[in-house]
Protein backbone atom coordinates (compact mmCIF):
# COMPACT_ATOMS: atom_id res chain seq x y z
CA UNK A 1 0.00 0.00 0.00
CA UNK A 2 1.42 3.71 -0.99
CA UNK A 3 1.31 5.75 2.17
CA UNK A 4 -0.95 8.56 1.43
CA UNK A 5 0.38 11.82 2.46
CA UNK A 6 -1.85 14.04 4.72
CA UNK A 7 -3.17 17.49 3.57
CA UNK A 8 -2.91 20.19 6.06
CA UNK A 9 -4.75 23.60 5.03
CA UNK A 10 -1.59 25.70 4.24
CA UNK A 11 -1.41 22.42 1.24
CA UNK A 12 -4.93 23.05 0.27
CA UNK A 13 -4.39 26.68 -0.75
CA UNK A 14 -1.03 26.05 -2.33
CA UNK A 15 -3.01 23.70 -4.24
CA UNK A 16 -5.60 26.67 -4.93
CA UNK A 17 -2.86 29.14 -5.60
CA UNK A 18 -1.43 27.11 -8.10
CA UNK A 19 -2.28 23.71 -8.67
CA UNK A 20 0.36 22.64 -11.57
CA UNK A 21 3.23 23.38 -8.99
CA UNK A 22 1.42 21.64 -6.08
CA UNK A 23 1.29 18.37 -7.99
CA UNK A 24 4.60 19.11 -8.57
CA UNK A 25 5.79 19.07 -5.68
CA UNK A 26 3.88 15.69 -4.38
CA UNK A 27 4.83 13.94 -7.27
CA UNK A 28 7.24 12.35 -9.61
CA UNK A 29 6.35 10.87 -12.91
CA UNK A 30 8.92 8.30 -14.30
CA UNK A 31 10.28 9.63 -17.43
CA UNK A 32 8.14 6.92 -19.52
CA UNK A 33 4.88 8.30 -18.46
CA UNK A 34 6.20 11.85 -19.49
CA UNK A 35 6.56 10.15 -22.70
CA UNK A 36 3.15 8.34 -22.62
CA UNK A 37 1.36 10.97 -21.32
CA UNK A 38 2.87 13.81 -24.49
CA UNK A 39 2.25 10.63 -26.82
CA UNK A 40 -1.25 10.01 -25.89
CA UNK A 41 -1.71 13.68 -26.84
CA UNK A 42 -0.56 13.46 -30.32
CA UNK A 43 -2.41 10.13 -31.16
CA UNK A 44 -6.02 12.40 -29.73
CA UNK A 45 -4.57 15.45 -31.99
CA UNK A 46 -4.78 13.08 -35.22
CA UNK A 47 -7.93 10.99 -33.78
CA UNK A 48 -9.72 14.26 -33.47
CA UNK A 49 -8.90 15.32 -37.03
CA UNK A 50 -9.76 11.66 -38.55
CA UNK A 51 -13.61 12.26 -36.58
CA UNK A 52 -13.27 16.21 -38.25
CA UNK A 53 -12.92 14.28 -41.52
CA UNK A 54 -16.05 11.95 -40.65
CA UNK A 55 -18.39 14.34 -39.34
CA UNK A 56 -17.50 15.73 -43.20
CA UNK A 57 -17.82 12.88 -45.35
CA UNK A 58 -20.94 12.34 -43.64
CA UNK A 59 -22.88 14.99 -44.56
CA UNK A 60 -23.30 15.71 -40.65
CA UNK A 61 -21.32 19.41 -40.38
CA UNK A 62 -24.40 21.39 -39.51
CA UNK A 63 -25.66 18.65 -37.59
CA UNK A 64 -25.24 20.98 -34.55
CA UNK A 65 -26.37 24.26 -36.24
CA UNK A 66 -24.80 26.53 -34.25
CA UNK A 67 -22.46 27.04 -31.57
CA UNK A 68 -21.40 27.01 -28.82
CA UNK A 69 -24.83 25.09 -28.06
CA UNK A 70 -26.29 22.70 -30.02
CA UNK A 71 -28.94 24.34 -30.96
CA UNK A 72 -30.63 27.63 -29.45
CA UNK A 73 -32.81 25.92 -26.98
CA UNK A 74 -30.44 22.65 -26.25
CA UNK A 75 -26.76 22.63 -25.41
CA UNK A 76 -26.86 19.17 -26.65
CA UNK A 77 -27.84 17.07 -29.62
CA UNK A 78 -31.72 16.17 -29.88
CA UNK A 79 -33.39 13.13 -31.46
CA UNK A 80 -35.11 15.60 -33.89
CA UNK A 81 -31.74 15.81 -34.96
CA UNK A 82 -31.05 12.26 -35.42
CA UNK A 83 -27.79 10.81 -37.16
CA UNK A 84 -25.95 14.07 -37.83
CA UNK A 85 -26.29 15.67 -34.84
CA UNK A 86 -24.96 12.76 -32.92
CA UNK A 87 -21.87 12.40 -35.40
CA UNK A 88 -21.26 16.38 -34.89
CA UNK A 89 -22.17 16.80 -31.32
CA UNK A 90 -20.11 13.28 -30.93
CA UNK A 91 -16.99 15.41 -32.31
CA UNK A 92 -17.44 18.22 -30.06
CA UNK A 93 -17.15 16.24 -27.50
CA UNK A 94 -14.20 14.52 -28.38
CA UNK A 95 -12.22 18.24 -28.04
CA UNK A 96 -12.98 17.80 -23.99
CA UNK A 97 -10.81 14.40 -24.56
CA UNK A 98 -8.46 16.15 -26.10
CA UNK A 99 -8.02 18.53 -23.89
CA UNK A 100 -7.50 15.96 -21.26
CA UNK A 101 -4.81 14.27 -23.10
CA UNK A 102 -2.94 17.63 -23.68
CA UNK A 103 -4.12 18.52 -19.84
CA UNK A 104 -2.14 15.29 -18.95
CA UNK A 105 0.99 16.11 -20.85
CA UNK A 106 1.10 19.24 -19.27
CA UNK A 107 0.90 18.27 -15.98
CA UNK A 108 3.50 15.09 -16.58
CA UNK A 109 6.06 17.77 -18.31
CA UNK A 110 5.79 19.92 -15.24
CA UNK A 111 6.21 17.88 -12.18
CA UNK A 112 9.13 16.17 -14.31
CA UNK A 113 12.03 16.93 -12.13
CA UNK A 114 14.18 18.63 -13.18
CA UNK A 115 11.60 20.72 -14.17
CA UNK A 116 12.56 21.43 -17.83
CA UNK A 117 10.61 24.49 -18.80
CA UNK A 118 11.12 24.15 -22.18
CA UNK A 119 8.69 21.17 -22.78
CA UNK A 120 6.43 22.78 -20.53
CA UNK A 121 5.69 25.47 -22.50
CA UNK A 122 5.37 22.91 -25.63
CA UNK A 123 2.46 21.20 -23.80
CA UNK A 124 0.77 24.76 -23.38
CA UNK A 125 1.46 25.54 -26.45
CA UNK A 126 -0.53 22.70 -27.79
CA UNK A 127 -3.48 23.84 -24.74
CA UNK A 128 -3.96 27.37 -26.81
CA UNK A 129 -3.73 26.33 -30.26
CA UNK A 130 -6.64 23.44 -28.68
CA UNK A 131 -8.52 26.43 -27.56
CA UNK A 132 -8.09 28.82 -30.21
CA UNK A 133 -8.90 25.84 -32.82
CA UNK A 134 -12.39 25.22 -31.03
CA UNK A 135 -13.12 28.61 -31.50
CA UNK A 136 -12.42 28.59 -35.07
CA UNK A 137 -14.49 25.59 -35.35
CA UNK A 138 -17.54 27.58 -33.85
CA UNK A 139 -16.86 30.09 -36.53
CA UNK A 140 -16.59 27.20 -39.32
CA UNK A 141 -20.69 26.36 -37.99
CA UNK A 142 -21.59 29.96 -37.63
CA UNK A 143 -20.99 30.62 -41.61
CA UNK A 144 -22.22 27.65 -42.88
CA UNK A 145 -19.15 25.45 -43.15
CA UNK A 146 -17.38 28.20 -45.57
CA UNK A 147 -14.38 26.38 -46.99
CA UNK A 148 -11.63 28.67 -46.38
CA UNK A 149 -12.69 28.02 -42.77
CA UNK A 150 -12.79 24.63 -43.07
CA UNK A 151 -9.40 24.81 -44.86
CA UNK A 152 -7.62 27.49 -41.58
CA UNK A 153 -9.43 24.45 -39.29
CA UNK A 154 -7.47 21.45 -40.94
CA UNK A 155 -4.54 23.49 -41.21
CA UNK A 156 -4.88 24.79 -37.62
CA UNK A 157 -5.02 21.36 -36.33
CA UNK A 158 -1.67 20.38 -38.45
CA UNK A 159 0.21 23.02 -36.37
CA UNK A 160 -1.39 21.04 -33.16
CA UNK A 161 0.29 18.02 -34.60
CA UNK A 162 3.38 19.57 -34.85
CA UNK A 163 4.11 20.43 -31.61
CA UNK A 164 2.72 17.51 -30.21
CA UNK A 165 5.01 15.70 -32.68
CA UNK A 166 8.09 17.65 -31.25
CA UNK A 167 7.27 17.85 -27.91
CA UNK A 168 6.96 13.84 -27.83
CA UNK A 169 10.66 13.59 -29.47
CA UNK A 170 11.51 16.23 -26.84
CA UNK A 171 10.40 13.73 -24.03
CA UNK A 172 12.97 11.33 -25.34
CA UNK A 173 16.07 13.66 -25.38
CA UNK A 174 17.69 15.80 -23.35
CA UNK A 175 18.34 20.07 -23.01
CA UNK A 176 21.94 19.81 -24.31
CA UNK A 177 22.26 21.67 -27.42
CA UNK A 178 21.74 19.46 -30.27
CA UNK A 179 24.41 18.06 -32.26
CA UNK A 180 24.46 17.45 -35.58
CA UNK A 181 24.19 14.23 -37.20
CA UNK A 182 24.57 15.11 -41.39
CA UNK A 183 26.03 17.30 -42.70
CA UNK A 184 25.11 20.48 -44.29
CA UNK A 185 23.90 19.51 -47.68
CA UNK A 186 21.57 16.98 -46.05
CA UNK A 187 19.73 19.52 -43.76
CA UNK A 188 18.78 21.83 -46.73
CA UNK A 189 17.39 18.71 -48.61
CA UNK A 190 16.05 17.36 -45.57
CA UNK A 191 14.52 21.32 -45.60
CA UNK A 192 13.48 21.15 -49.31
CA UNK A 193 11.07 18.02 -47.90
CA UNK A 194 9.42 19.77 -45.35
CA UNK A 195 8.55 22.52 -47.47
CA UNK A 196 7.01 20.51 -50.68
CA UNK A 197 5.16 18.21 -47.81
CA UNK A 198 3.61 21.67 -46.55
CA UNK A 199 2.57 22.44 -49.52
CA UNK A 200 1.36 19.31 -50.18
CA UNK A 201 -0.72 19.62 -46.94
CA UNK A 202 -2.12 22.57 -48.07
CA UNK A 203 -2.93 21.93 -51.72
CA UNK A 204 -4.80 19.03 -50.31
CA UNK A 205 -7.13 21.40 -48.64
CA UNK A 206 -7.80 23.13 -51.58
CA UNK A 207 -8.85 20.06 -53.21
CA UNK A 208 -11.25 19.22 -50.25
CA UNK A 209 -12.84 22.69 -50.69
CA UNK A 210 -13.60 22.92 -54.32
CA UNK A 211 -14.44 18.71 -53.56
CA UNK A 212 -17.45 17.21 -53.74
CA UNK A 213 -17.77 16.56 -49.90
CA UNK A 214 -19.07 19.61 -48.95
CA UNK A 215 -19.81 18.46 -45.41
CA UNK A 216 -23.36 19.14 -45.35
CA UNK A 217 -26.43 17.79 -47.41
CA UNK A 218 -27.75 21.67 -47.84
CA UNK A 219 -26.04 23.67 -50.34
CA UNK A 220 -22.69 25.09 -49.34
CA UNK A 221 -20.17 27.54 -50.64
CA UNK A 222 -16.90 25.35 -52.61
CA UNK A 223 -14.21 26.86 -53.40
CA UNK A 224 -14.66 28.61 -57.17
CA UNK A 225 -12.03 26.12 -59.02
CA UNK A 226 -12.21 22.71 -60.98
CA UNK A 227 -11.14 20.12 -58.34
CA UNK A 228 -10.34 17.80 -60.86
CA UNK A 229 -7.30 20.06 -62.05
CA UNK A 230 -6.09 20.70 -58.66
CA UNK A 231 -6.49 17.25 -57.85
CA UNK A 232 -3.56 16.19 -60.45
CA UNK A 233 -1.43 19.09 -58.79
CA UNK A 234 -1.45 18.02 -56.05
CA UNK A 235 -0.78 14.23 -57.21
CA UNK A 236 2.25 16.16 -59.36
CA UNK A 237 3.39 17.55 -56.26
CA UNK A 238 3.15 13.99 -54.25
CA UNK A 239 5.59 12.74 -56.37
CA UNK A 240 7.83 15.63 -56.04
CA UNK A 241 7.90 14.30 -52.38
CA UNK A 242 8.36 10.84 -52.93
CA UNK A 243 10.85 12.26 -55.22
CA UNK A 244 12.81 14.10 -52.29
CA UNK A 245 11.94 11.46 -50.13
CA UNK A 246 14.02 8.68 -52.26
CA UNK A 247 16.52 11.07 -53.30
CA UNK A 248 17.30 11.87 -49.23
CA UNK A 249 17.37 8.14 -48.57
CA UNK A 250 19.82 7.23 -51.34
CA UNK A 251 22.25 10.67 -49.81
CA UNK A 252 21.97 9.00 -46.54
CA UNK A 253 23.01 5.84 -47.61
CA UNK A 254 26.08 7.52 -49.48
CA UNK A 255 27.15 9.50 -46.75
CA UNK A 256 26.95 6.59 -44.05
CA UNK A 257 24.41 7.94 -42.28
CA UNK A 258 23.03 7.23 -38.89
CA UNK A 259 20.98 4.68 -38.32
CA UNK A 260 18.19 6.96 -36.67
CA UNK A 261 17.57 9.14 -40.30
CA UNK A 262 17.71 6.71 -42.24
CA UNK A 263 14.89 4.78 -40.84
CA UNK A 264 12.84 7.65 -40.66
CA UNK A 265 13.10 8.10 -44.17
CA UNK A 266 12.41 4.78 -44.73
CA UNK A 267 9.51 5.02 -42.60
CA UNK A 268 7.95 7.90 -44.48
CA UNK A 269 9.03 6.42 -48.18
CA UNK A 270 6.43 3.53 -47.40
CA UNK A 271 3.96 5.91 -45.69
CA UNK A 272 3.96 7.80 -48.91
CA UNK A 273 3.43 4.88 -50.72
CA UNK A 274 0.58 3.46 -48.78
CA UNK A 275 -0.80 7.36 -49.42
CA UNK A 276 -0.37 7.61 -53.44
CA UNK A 277 -2.21 4.12 -53.51
CA UNK A 278 -4.89 5.43 -51.32
CA UNK A 279 -5.33 8.72 -53.42
CA UNK A 280 -5.44 7.37 -57.08
CA UNK A 281 -7.81 4.90 -55.89
CA UNK A 282 -9.97 7.47 -54.78
CA UNK A 283 -9.76 9.50 -56.98
CA UNK A 284 -10.50 7.22 -59.89
CA UNK A 285 -13.55 5.92 -58.14
CA UNK A 286 -14.95 9.30 -57.42
CA UNK A 287 -13.88 9.62 -54.16
CA UNK A 288 -15.91 7.39 -51.66
CA UNK A 289 -16.02 8.73 -48.34
CA UNK A 290 -14.29 5.47 -46.71
CA UNK A 291 -10.93 6.09 -49.30
CA UNK A 292 -11.05 9.75 -48.22
CA UNK A 293 -11.32 9.68 -44.49
CA UNK A 294 -7.95 6.62 -44.83
CA UNK A 295 -6.38 9.53 -47.09
CA UNK A 296 -6.87 12.51 -44.25
CA UNK A 297 -5.56 10.15 -41.83
CA UNK A 298 -2.86 9.20 -44.17
CA UNK A 299 -2.06 13.02 -44.57
CA UNK A 300 -1.44 13.45 -40.48
CA UNK A 301 1.00 10.42 -40.44
CA UNK A 302 3.08 11.70 -43.72
CA UNK A 303 3.81 15.15 -41.68
CA UNK A 304 4.65 13.47 -38.67
CA UNK A 305 6.84 11.10 -40.49
CA UNK A 306 8.38 14.16 -42.21
CA UNK A 307 8.52 15.69 -39.07
CA UNK A 308 10.47 12.65 -37.56
CA UNK A 309 13.03 12.69 -40.52
CA UNK A 310 13.80 16.06 -39.47
CA UNK A 311 14.25 15.88 -35.96
CA UNK A 312 16.21 12.55 -36.56
CA UNK A 313 19.06 15.01 -37.74
CA UNK A 314 20.31 16.13 -34.70
CA UNK A 315 21.10 14.42 -31.12
CA UNK A 316 20.21 15.66 -27.90
CA UNK A 317 21.57 13.14 -25.19
CA UNK A 318 20.09 13.20 -21.78
CA UNK A 319 22.98 13.74 -18.98
CA UNK A 320 22.75 12.81 -15.08
CA UNK A 321 21.69 16.45 -15.11
CA UNK A 322 18.46 15.65 -16.77
CA UNK A 323 17.87 12.53 -14.89
CA UNK A 324 15.70 12.68 -11.60
CA UNK A 325 17.88 11.87 -8.39
CA UNK A 326 17.70 8.58 -7.86
CA UNK A 327 18.26 7.79 -11.70
CA UNK A 328 21.06 10.46 -12.07
CA UNK A 329 22.91 8.61 -8.56
CA UNK A 330 22.71 5.07 -10.07
CA UNK A 331 24.30 6.39 -13.47
CA UNK A 332 26.75 8.31 -11.92
CA UNK A 333 27.71 5.38 -9.66
CA UNK A 334 27.35 2.79 -12.91
CA UNK A 335 30.26 5.06 -14.84
CA UNK A 336 32.50 5.01 -11.63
Amino acid sequence: MVRVPKLTLADAQAALRNPLAFIADHWTPDPRTVRRAALAALVMSVVIVVTGGAVRLTGSGLGCPTWPTCTDDSLTTTRAMGFHGVVEFGNRMLTYVLCAAVGWAIIAARSEKPWRRGLTRLGWAQFWVVMGNAVLGGIVVLVGLNPYTVAAHFLLSTALITIATVMWQRTREGDTPPRPLVGKAVQQLVWFLVVASALLIALGTVVTGAGPHAGDSSEVERIPIDWATVAKMHAVLAWIVVTLTFALWFVLKAVDAPKGPLSRTRELFLILLAQGVIGYVQYFTHLPEVLVGLHMLGSCLIWIAVLRVLLALRERPRTTLDLPGPAAEMTAGTRA
